[in-house]
């Protein structure tokens, strides 16, 4: 799926929680824009609203105000119904914690968001099949998400973002349950991704996560503090993790 100019733009944003004196804002009068095709690293420390700034761009959360656009259409505003719609067929998400049915196979699991989104069986199938492959786990179809270590389930997570062919990629810690090994197999899958031009917006607390992508962003209580393109730098993709491992 192929659009011009920025994929993802978010104007004025703020969120809010709480009441009163308890009154928080999560997201602080923020202003986005994401280029097709580029990676974005949101960093920060917990509770700073990063994962919350994620959720208002792919629809999950509404904003207490200002706009969230997606290929130039302005999305906070729509209906339930248009919002789950847009969803379905425009953000493929992947979460810490995986989010995998457990009662269905990898290759079911992939398939899902297609079915979903009204695709065939037969045509499901297919892309699925295609996909685990792309992620190296053809020979793990059949298998429950309670047979895969975690690293083969955050593959099949995004695998299964992958399903509706999106315009851009959400994720959210993608590697914070993985250890050393699983997070750089899951990395090199955002390289081939990068390299192919998918749209990518990752929230991680994970530097290794954050060298990989074309322009790195810090939040601090709801707000942007810094803005970093890495394209070109030492550091940019999968060999500059060798020092940070360290």
């Amino acid at each position: 799926m192929n659009v011009s100019g920025a994929v993802v733009r978010a104007r004025g944003l703020v969120k809010t929680h709480g009441q009163g004196q308890s009154r928080v804002r999560a997201v602080d009068e923020v202003g986005l824009e994401v280029p097709q095709g580029q990676t974005l690293a949101v960093m920060g420390p917990s509770g700073c609203g990063k994962s919350t700034l994620l959720h208002l761009l792919g629809g999950l959360e509404r904003p207490t105000g200002g706009e969230v656009w997606m290929a130039g259409r302005r999305i906070d505003t729509l209906s339930e119904r248009a919002l789950a719609r847009m969803r379905r067929r425009s953000v493929g998400f992947v979460f810490q914690a995986f989010h995998l049915v457990e009662e269905l196979s990898a290759a079911e699991n992939v398939e899902l968001p297609a079915l979903l989104a009204g695709c065939s069986r037969r045509q499901a199938r297919r892309r699925a099949s295609l996909l685990l492959e792309q992620v190296g786990l053809s020979g793990r179809a059949r298998h429950l998400p309670s047979q895969l270590s975690g690293g083969q389930r955050q593959r099949v997570a995004v695998a299964r973002a992958l399903a509706n062919d999106p315009l851009v990629v959400l994720a959210d810690e993608p590697t914070g349950n993985l250890d050393t090994a699983a997070t750089l197999d899951v990395l090199r899958i955002f390289e081939d991704l990068r390299s192919a031009g998918q749209t990518l917006v990752i929230v991680t607390h994970d530097e290794r996560v954050a060298a990989t992508a074309d322009r790195l962003v810090s939040m601090r209580d709801g707000m942007f503090v810094d803005d970093t393109w890495l394209t070109g730098s030492p550091t940019r993709g999968l060999g500059g993790l060798i020092g940070l491992e360290e």
